[in-house]
């Protein structure tokens, strides 16, 4: 497939889930809402729902650095009430991508990538402002082509601490994935994900922040990582409330199938404040 059917097959994602779930009109939302809902974004275990559409560009791929990737993540995020005390946060990832020339001869590919599912059980916050949550992660293998994907189920454990103060947060989130079935012909995955973050909300629903999000390949005894800052905008559209955010990048660990240098990450998120 071409770029413009990629473009097409996103479109009509997105215009299907904005059909299927439409968000209630809301009131006109004060500054200060707004200032409340970008310091629960900053938090991945908040309790509240949004459907992030995350779309990267990635170029410098594969061992003659030829090949490039967009990647539209879908990541619905959806938190539910156990009791008084507990949470449970779910968050997947979903990739759509286009992708050409990733190593010589490859020509293109485009469809579903794998599924990332990850489960955190968490405590409501206490006074002191520490959050937590932790729970499994799968993989799954819903790649739509052998080159999109690893062919493998997995699982493993994932976790996330962090601290708010004021309009500041920092933390780290993390998993290990490890595959236990699979096509037998491909490479077991064993990996690592290391995601510290900072952020800071200014007036207004803006936020600005620094993260690292870094990739351990214990299987092929190899790092990939990429460092990004990232200035997002919390904002009401008639009655609907999104959250837009722009995100350079830069791959500053690389391997022979990674991209490298310099990226580009753009984020609109459909929020549904309770």
């Amino acid at each position: 497939m071409k770029f413009h059917l990629f473009f097409n097959l996103v479109t009509g994602i997105i215009l299907a889930v904005m059909t299927v779930f439409p968000s209630p009109a809301l009131a006109e939302t004060s500054e200060s809402e707004l200032d409340e809902l970008a310091k629960e974004l900053a938090n991945p275990v908040a309790d509240l729902a949004f459907l992030p559409f995350q779309s990267n560009y990635d170029t410098n791929i594969g061992p003659e650095d030829h090949g490039y990737r967009f990647t539209l993540n879908i990541q619905p995020v959806l938190p539910f009430e156990l009791n008084e005390t507990w949470n449970l946060i779910s968050r997947t990832i979903l990739p759509v991508i286009h992708q050409e020339d990733i190593y010589p001869g490859a020509g293109s590919q485009t469809g579903f990538g794998d599924t990332v599912q990850s489960l955190f059980f968490s405590p409501r916050p206490g006074p002191s402002g520490v959050i937590w949550g932790a729970g499994p992660v799968f993989l799954l293998p819903t790649a739509t082509d052998d080159l999109l994907g690893t062919e493998k189920w997995g699982a493993g454990p994932t976790a996330v601490l962090l601290k708010q103060t004021g309009p500041w947060t920092y933390g780290a989130l993390a998993n290990y994935i490890e595959s236990f079935a699979g096509k037998g012909g491909r490479a077991d995955v064993s990996s690592t994900y290391i995601n510290p973050f900072v952020s800071r909300v200014f007036h207004g629903g803006w936020t600005l922040g620094l993260q690292l999000e870094h990739t351990i390949d214990h299987e092929n005894d190899q790092d990939t990582g990429q460092c990004s800052m990232f200035l997002s905008k919390v904002t009401q559209i008639g009655g609907q409330m999104f959250s837009f955010t722009v995100v350079p990048k830069y791959w500053y660990e690389d391997s022979a199938s990674s991209p490298e240098g310099f990226g580009f990450r753009f984020s609109v998120s459909v929020l549904f404040p309770r």
